[in-house]
């Protein structure tokens, strides 16, 4: 029994990790765009921007998580991520990666407006254009204060990963629900537990490693 649970709970593992691993590699550069469109001087652009970030932080991920899947269905008379498991694992990202983009973009920019004015204008004396300001002098600095905000974010994502099953997704959460419900045992579930321990044991170790490997911007 024990190694039917592990294999199934492994399964699920997957799921979550492909959830995890497709959320940041699209929510990271659109945070960032979102992030450039707030600091925009064209006023409708940053006002609308401002906006839809304060929506999408201000409900809950698991009703966008809702809308998304179910909404194209309901108004379009068909369900545009079909039925099957890598459709509801494509709107989990969908669904996740507006979300987090969102929370991104405020880190994003924190991190930007944080570094002196004074060095972006010494650049700019220097004749450096602003994407050369931006790689050279402003990221580097950026990424130093970002990385506690972000690792917070990016472990609460793993935690997050769990609401694939409201649509049915078969992720780590479900895999040991399944069990409860078909063969009316709890263990499972507290194993689940194990599963995501490690999985932020593992991102806490990195994301100390990175603070330790940025200390000579002190």
């Amino acid at each position: 029994m024990f190694l039917t649970v592990t294999r199934e709970l492994l399964g699920g593992l997957w799921t979550t990790f492909q959830i995890f691993i497709l959320t940041l590699l699209f929510s990271w550069p659109l945070g960032l765009l979102l992030a450039f469109g707030t600091m925009s001087k064209w006023k409708p652009l940053k006002g609308l921007l401002q906006i839809f970030i304060w929506i999408i932080r201000g409900t809950p991920l698991m009703l966008q998580l809702i809308i998304i899947f179910y909404g194209p269905g309901m108004w379009l008379g068909y369900n545009i991520w079909s039925g099957n498991e890598a459709g509801r694992i494509t709107a989990t990202v969908v669904a996740f990666s507006i979300n987090y983009a969102c929370y991104f973009s405020v880190i994003f920019r924190g991190g930007i407006e944080s570094v002196p004015v004074g060095q972006r204008e010494a650049g700019q004396v220097l004749g450096m254009t602003r994407s050369q300001i931006f790689f050279h002098v402003t990221l580097l600095q950026m990424v130093k204060r970002i990385v506690p905000p972000m690792s917070n974010e990016i472990i609460t994502l793993v935690k997050d990963t769990s609401l694939a099953r409201i649509i049915a997704a078969y992720e780590l959460t479900y895999a040991g629900y399944s069990f409860m419900k078909s063969a009316g045992i709890t263990w499972p579930l507290f194993y689940t537990g194990v599963f995501y321990l490690l999985f932020v044991g593992i991102l806490t170790l990195l994301f100390n490693y990175f603070e330790k490997k940025l200390d000579y911007f002190r």
